[in-house]
């Protein structure tokens, strides 16, 4: 990375779980650094998803670096999930035609029930999905499989914790790591949001903000994928040997199901 900026600056890694991330400093420059980032980036970037993409440089090996201006700020606390900015944000990502049409381009194509229920099927160990929990998950996504179709597919980015929402110190917000964008349903992304920050009776008001009604059908959508993505959660959980966290889980899927 030295060559690349100059010696003048200093460059440490940022974490993750890559190891392909670097903050980079020099007097009053701040950049944050990413090695083979795809090139979506761009045009969230151009969209204000993200902080301003400054440069993007290929190397003689073929791995690309992107330069993004480094922003002082704090990732959103679970409580302030609710606001209407986090709502509105979120909308402005699915109705996006030009984020959708750069997934296009790059290969990705719509994601459908049955698609993701084999993805995840796939993941799960004999040890998780002989748990009763998982068992009885798993015989309600297979039975409604067919009933949460949905014709809207969005650009949907995977995994809306509070952790990946970026309040910087001049108040904009910005949805960051980007890594597991998809065209899908855009439940995927509602439910995980809804059940973890919001509580129920609050769903129709913060969906209002989202520029949508509950529905019976919307409301098994949600359920469902949030099923699905929690039985990946706990698997994850398992394979990194966290299993307070496994069972925290566990747990929550016994809450929903």
């Amino acid at each position: 990375m030295e060559h690349l900026l100059g010696q003048e600056w200093e460059i440490v890694p940022a974490g993750g779980a890559t190891g392909e991330a670097f903050f980079a400093r020099h007097k009053d420059q701040e950049l944050f650094l990413k090695r083979n980032s795809s090139p979506f980036l761009a045009v969230l970037s151009a969209e204000g998803i993200v902080p301003k993409l400054v440069w993007t440089k290929r190397l003689e090996n073929g791995d690309v670096i992107s330069a993004q201006r480094w922003l002082n700020g704090r990732e959103l606390k679970p409580l302030e999930m609710n606001q209407d900015r986090v709502a509105k944000l979120l909308k402005k990502i699915h109705r996006s035609k030009p984020m959708l049409g750069m997934l296009r381009r790059l290969g990705k194509t719509p994601l459908q029930p049955d698609n993701l229920l084999q993805i995840v099927e796939a993941e799960l160990d004999e040890d998780v999905l002989f748990l009763e929990e998982v068992e009885k998950t798993m015989a309600f996504l297979k039975k409604e499989a067919s009933n949460v179709r949905c014709e809207e597919k969005v650009v949907c980015h995977g995994d809306v914790n509070h952790n990946n929402w970026l309040l910087s110190d001049n108040n904009q917000l910005y949805l960051i790591d980007w890594d597991g964008a998809m065209i899908a349903d855009p439940a995927i992304d509602l439910g995980l949001l809804l059940y973890s920050y919001i509580p129920e009776e609050d769903w129709p008001g913060w969906l209002n903000m989202y520029g949508i009604q509950v529905t019976d059908h919307l409301k098994l959508r949600l359920k469902w994928y949030v099923a699905l993505q929690t039985l990946s959660s706990i698997q994850w959980h398992k394979n990194k040997k966290r299993f307070p966290e496994m069972e925290r889980w566990v747990l929550f899927l016994n809450e929903i199901i």
